[in-house]
């Protein structure tokens, strides 16, 4: 690869080595070599521009986590030397809550969840990223709910006017990226689809699109297995936020002819709490929702799909707005 360091053989490998080398490894300051120096980093809580901050945000996990673990399950990625790569990154972390921090006392609990990690590279740097944590899973598995950590956050944060409000998307961050043009015929194009019917509310996709045996990891640390809790989950989103738009962001994709076909889409959601439902009774909040899916197909359909967002941010703009 065009710009990268020769032990790097493909950007699979990259992304792997580098996610390694600066958590377990604990090479934090490698941070500074692998992100640009201007590059944004947004996710659900907000964003941050540059290695300085991620580079302090490491060092605090690695102290309240200190034996983390990121097993990276998949990397699925587009790109080439000249318009640059694009890899979606899904990892299943594993932690010891052993020191106060973010997540208040220590209580020790052993921790399993997932992240996923959108990053824009080029010439051995990511100059542009989104990241989604199971925020809901790691809060619960500690012993808190997730509602109950939003409302924790913001008194510690000052309270509704002073505290810090999550990412919008209406803020003004400049990115160098732009996605490389991509054919209508491919997995990942087909993946987008099928969300964007689903939120178009089109019961019949289920059974066309998912294989009958479907696994789907939720946010949470939920499971669920099949057409009707598949379908479930997804109108339980849709119906409390009847009225929002839901935008397809980016597309990655793997189809290789000896590969598993495997698509990764971030997506957003836009509009008002205006139904009751998983985030409770309508509001008329004003919600933004990154998040982020991969699909892994089968000859009868997706076999296994992982949901990525973060509850408690919703549940921080749901919260703000009803003081």
């Amino acid at each position: 690869m065009k710009g990268f360091d020769n032990h790097f053989e493909n950007l699979t490998d990259y992304i792997l080595k580098i996610t390694y080398q600066i958590w377990e490894d604990k090479d934090v300051e490698s941070i500074r070599k692998y992100y640009s120096e201007a590059i944004p980093v947004r996710s659900p809580s907000g964003f941050i521009i540059g290695p300085d901050p991620v580079v302090k945000a490491t060092y605090a996990t690695l102290d309240e986590f200190p034996d983390r673990q990121l097993l990276g399950e998949d990397v699925i990625w587009i790109g080439n030397d000249t318009e640059g790569y694009f890899s979606s990154h899904r990892i299943l972390t594993r932690a010891t809550h052993l020191k106060d921090g973010l997540y208040g006392k220590a209580s020790h609990k052993k921790l399993i969840y997932r992240v996923i990690a959108d990053c824009a590279c080029k010439e051995n740097q990511i100059y542009d990223e989104w990241l989604v944590r199971d925020q809901g899973s790691i809060v619960r598995q500690i012993g808190i709910d997730p509602k109950k950590y939003a409302e924790n956050l913001i008194i510690e944060e000052g309270g509704y006017e002073k505290c810090a409000k999550p990412f919008s998307g209406n803020e003004d961050i400049k990115s160098n990226y732009i996605p490389p043009k991509i054919s209508d015929d491919n997995i990942g194009v087909h993946y987008a689809n099928i969300l964007s019917t689903i939120m178009n509310g089109e019961e019949n996709v289920f059974s066309k699109n998912y294989d009958r045996s479907i696994l789907q990891e939720q946010p949470g640390g939920f499971t669920a297995y099949g057409h009707e809790e598949i379908k479930q989950f997804w109108n339980s989103l849709r119906i409390t936020f009847p009225n929002a738009i839901f935008k397809i962001e980016h597309i990655s994709f793997n189809q290789e002819n000896n590969q598993q076909k495997k698509a990764a889409i971030r997506w957003s959601i836009k509009g008002r709490h205006e139904g009751n439902g998983i985030f409770g009774k309508e509001t008329n909040a004003d919600v933004y929702i990154m998040g982020i899916c991969h699909a892994e197909f089968g000859q009868r359909g997706i076999t296994r799909e992982f949901v990525l967002f973060d509850e408690t941010m919703i549940w921080k703009q749901i919260l703000i707005h009803t003081g």
